[in-house]
């Protein structure tokens, strides 16, 4: 409450109430004004004016104290726990200031148990991610490599004419084998631990190339500055996710990957030249990249103080996905 005492707001109509209708009688007291037994014209219209001037006093007081009460339904509305942040102005609620404190401190709550959950739902999603990719590397992939020795030895021992069928079934599981590698390390990227954020992403634009055919253009100023790991991932991520839209939805002939700073905090952009909105400007979230994949990395973008942008070109070609991340120091 601030140190504030403020009525409750039944209590505030009602007083409101009892001083306009208190005012009424005064003046009826104090007037020179009579009504007759049987009330003429004259007598009518003054006490029509008089009731006229007190509802529309009781109308303007009760208006000064329930307004912001419309104020405050109409900015409940317009609040998104999916943008965090927003807050209600305390110092302009008037008497509404209660229901307006007690309002953001249930948005500071929700905001954060919403924060709470998304980091252990991302979490959780990365560990089941590494365990998927652990079993497929040890117990896909060993398969796999073992039935190409068994083919390879079975090459040798059969006759010539069933030589090139086993030979067709060799490319085949080869085939199938690097679609599991290919996959396994999709779902862990290792290499960010053994090679670093700027080898990983691009390694993963060399890996989208050659799956799409599709160049892509790297753009990574020198001396970025240290990430932490948290952000390392997400910023992996959501290049990894960026990229998967361009793939599916995009019709994009091109894609640049850049990697920059920008003062306290890291950017990353990936832009297409493909079938993009019409906007040209910065905006949460983009129909063009896909719903659940923009909630996804805008999620992924918070969870390590971060801020996620979709821009649609402005002539309808293209888009471009706006990460921002804080840094840890000086490069």
């Amino acid at each position: 409450m601030r140190g504030d005492v403020s009525l409750p707001l039944f209590w505030r109509v009602c007083l409101i109430n009892g001083v306009v209708f208190a005012l009424g009688t005064t003046a009826l007291a104090l007037s020179p004004a009579t009504v007759s037994a049987r009330p003429v014209v004259s007598e009518l219209a003054v006490l029509t004016v008089g009731l006229g001037v007190i509802v529309v006093v009781n109308a303007l007081l009760l208006r000064s104290v329930l307004l912001p009460l419309d104020r405050l339904a109409a900015a409940m509305d317009t609040v998104d726990l999916r943008e965090p942040g927003t807050r209600l102005d305390e110092a302009r609620s008037g008497p509404a200031r209660r229901l307006v404190t007690g309002f953001n401190a249930m948005l500071d709550r929700l905001e954060a148990e919403r924060s709470a959950s998304t980091s252990r739902a991302l979490h959780a999603q990365e560990a089941e991610r590494q365990r998927i990719a652990q079993e497929l590397h040890d117990e896909v992939g060993q398969s796999l490599t073992a039935v190409l020795l068994d083919l390879r030895h079975a090459i040798d021992l059969v006759p010539d004419d069933v030589a090139p069928v086993l030979e067709g079934a060799r490319r085949t599981t080869r085939a199938s084998l690097e679609e599991v590698r290919r996959i396994s390390q999709a779902l862990r990227p290792g290499v960010l631990a053994d090679l670093g954020l700027l080898n990983s992403l691009s390694s993963l634009a060399s890996d989208f190339t050659s799956r799409t055919g599709l160049p892509v253009t790297r753009g990574f100023a020198p001396g970025l500055p240290p990430l932490s790991p948290e952000a390392e991932l997400v910023v992996y991520r959501v290049t990894q996710e960026a990229l998967t839209n361009v793939a599916r939805h995009a019709h994009a002939s091109s894609v640049a990957v850049g990697l920059t700073r920008r003062g306290d905090l890291v950017e990353l952009v990936v832009r297409d030249d493909g079938v993009g909105g019409v906007g040209g400007v910065w905006t949460p979230g983009s129909a063009v990249a896909g719903g659940a994949g923009i909630q996804g990395m805008r999620e992924r973008a918070q969870m390590v103080g971060g801020e996620l942008a979709v821009r649609a070109g402005a002539d309808g070609g293209g888009t471009a996905v706006r990460l921002l991340v804080p840094h840890g120091g000086d490069a």
